[in-house]
């Protein structure tokens, strides 16, 4: 017979996930169930200590458990490793202190001691949950893949096992197995609330936002204050263009919330809901939670410089902005930049630290700073950013990371201004690919965009699949040109296949690495066409006339239906999230009069 499985802590969190804000789309955020150190599983551990022979160091572990219990995390790992200058071989006490690194934050620590009790303690399978919701948290997905059906394989069928399993197959875009996985779960274990709110994060992932809030309802209407299933039924509302009513949601969950990490995962998400109301100012306020160190995403900023603040006056003086987050959002606030410029006077000096394959683009665009990059690694489950061309720069008074400046330069709409372009391509590049551009085929040069190569967190909803561009492809008098970065063979031959559309390729480019060309193709185009991802970005900053496919939700939009970071983008906005059907015919119909109109010219 199976092992019995020890209960699950009602109190304790499992690897359910949060549809929900993110600086970058709405992505899938996790945290596990049996948080390391609860006060159940430290009782089942005392249990299971119990039962050993003379063991000579109880009063250490007991000094251990009371600090865990309350909370002294480092206290409690001072004396873990005192009791293993006693007994180094005591794989309870490894447990113990692996619990204690990993809620003081020393994730490398952690993963090292869990490591060490598992090879002692082979049998004890929650410590291979433990480590795998760890892994889980730091990214180590094939990892916790492993050490959860580990877990599984000793407890078939508990409920936290499958929880935690389905949430890795669920990120790795493998729904069919976790709904597998999760249904029996569910069948044998329907009082579970965790397991409904991971379903309906799973068919969130789908799409499937009307059945998704039928599975959160139902997490919630076990267990009334379950925040995460309360904060995702507020990002399934606001995916579905309600942000009115995602908002008292995710208030309600933020009240109920004990972690700290999930505490400013969900205030990111109010953040990006503030803005979507038009509330854009206290938005940006809150949007500083990404920067807190129990933020999960955080990333650690390696400068020894006072940080800028709001109001602070940098007339004259040396301020050093970062970019973060990912390349698009990099160019997206760069908006600001001119503004900063502006604020430090003739006798200040901006100094700007980018993407490397920005580094030319924003050299030429702002010639009076000083511009160079960034540089990130990651290290014991954290991500650290650093600036080695500081070495050969001026110095610098103050730092801020890019996003930050918003607070005090984009607190309205009307705070945008109406500036053609933020970023300028090179002129005789733009020449060159004018020209080259004269091979294709005859009729507008439409550039295409589809995708993006980042499909994680979610992201790959806020793109549509490939069959639904039919409509568009087939706009006559038009010459598609690819701009879609990565390898995209399959739909080049697709187009060419299916559709007997032939999207023309410019010859002599990298569309993932040479962004100071890209800047300079975009540049050339009629029009570029397409979702949001860097290129499209590139292609507004730098004043492209660009169409933009958008999602009820997108928090970029600013609450209205323009694009106010680039003001000559027009925007096609989707009457649900995955609903692609009308958005692309509408887009299909706007290109003809396009195409018609440049005929007549």
């Amino acid at each position: 017979m199976p092992a019995k499985a020890p209960p699950s802590a009602a109190s304790t969190l499992a690897l359910e996930t949060a549809m929900g804000a993110a600086p970058t789309p709405l992505r899938m955020a996790t945290s596990a169930l049996g948080e390391a150190g609860s006060k159940e599983s430290l009782a089942r551990l005392n249990d299971a200590m119990a039962e050993l022979k003379a063991l000579a160091i109880q009063p250490l572990v007991d000094r251990i458990v009371a600090c865990l219990n309350a909370s002294r995390f480092q206290e409690g790992a001072e004396w873990a490793i005192k009791a293993l200058e006693k007994d180094e071989q005591n794989g309870f006490v490894w447990y113990l202190l692996a619990i204690a690194f990993e809620r003081n934050g020393d994730f490398s620590s952690s993963i090292t001691a869990y490591e060490t009790a598992l090879r002692l303690l082979p049998d004890h399978a929650e410590i291979a949950n433990d480590l795998g919701r760890l892994a889980y948290r730091i990214g180590m997905k094939p990892q916790a893949e492993k050490l959860f059906r580990h877990y599984l394989a000793r407890f078939p069928g508990h409920p936290e096992g499958s929880n935690n399993l389905a949430c890795v197959l669920r990120d790795e875009m493998r729904f069919d197995e976790a709904i597998e996985l999760l249904r029996p779960a569910i069948v044998s274990s329907p009082q579970t609330p965790m397991l409904w709110n991971t379903m309906g994060t799973i068919v969130a992932e789908l799409g499937d936002f009307d059945n998704a809030e039928t599975f959160f309802k139902e997490a919630i209407r076990l267990e009334p204050d379950f925040c995460k299933a309360i904060y995702n039924l507020g990002n399934a509302r606001l995916s579905q263009g309600d942000p009115e009513g995602a908002l008292p949601l995710c208030e309600r969950a933020l009240e109920l919330v004990e972690a700290e990490d999930e505490r400013q995962m969900m205030r990111l998400s109010r953040s990006t809901i503030l803005i979507t109301l038009g509330r854009i100012g206290e938005g940006w306020d809150e949007y500083e939670a990404r920067l807190h160190p129990a933020f999960a995403d955080v990333t650690h900023f390696v400068i020894d410089k006072p940080v800028w603040t709001p109001g602070e006056d940098i007339g004259g003086k040396s301020l050093l902005v970062i970019g973060e987050q990912g390349l698009g959002d990099e160019i997206l606030f760069g908006n600001v930049l001119q503004d900063v410029a502006e604020a430090l006077g003739p006798e200040g000096h901006l100094t700007i630290a980018v993407e490397p394959r920005l580094v030319p683009l924003f050299q030429r665009s702002f010639p009076e700073a000083t511009v160079g990059a960034h540089a990130t690694y990651a290290k014991g489950g954290r991500t650290y950013r650093v600036m080695p061309f500081l070495e050969n720069a001026p110095p610098v008074d103050a730092w801020t990371p890019i996003a930050s400046l918003l607070r005090q330069h984009r607190r309205s709409v009307s705070a945008f201004p109406a500036r053609p372009s933020f970023l300028k391509a090179d002129p005789a590049r733009v020449a060159h690919w004018r020209k080259v551009l004269e091979s294709a085929p005859a009729g507008p040069k439409v550039g295409l965009l589809w995708k993006s190569a980042i499909v994680a967190n979610a992201r790959h909803r806020f793109f549509s699949p490939f069959d639904r561009w039919a409509p568009v492809l087939a706009t006559p008098g038009v010459t598609f040109v690819n701009l879609q970065y990565g390898d995209c063979s399959e739909e080049l031959a697709k187009a060419e296949r299916d559709f007997g559309v032939k999207i023309w390729n410019p010859p002599g480019i990298d569309l993932k690495q040479d962004l100071d060309e890209v800047a300079a193709l975009s540049s050339a185009m009629d029009l570029v066409l397409g979702f949001s991802n860097a290129t499209f970005n590139i292609a507004a900053a730098c004043g492209a006339p660009a169409w933009l496919i958008t999602v009820p939700g997108a928090w970029p939009r600013l609450g209205t239906f323009e694009y106010p970071w680039y003001p000559q983008v027009r925007t096609f906005v989707t009457p649900t999230l995955s609903d692609w059907t009308e958005v692309m015919d509408q887009t299909a119909a706007a290109l003809g009069e396009f195409a018609e109109a440049h005929a007549e010219r």
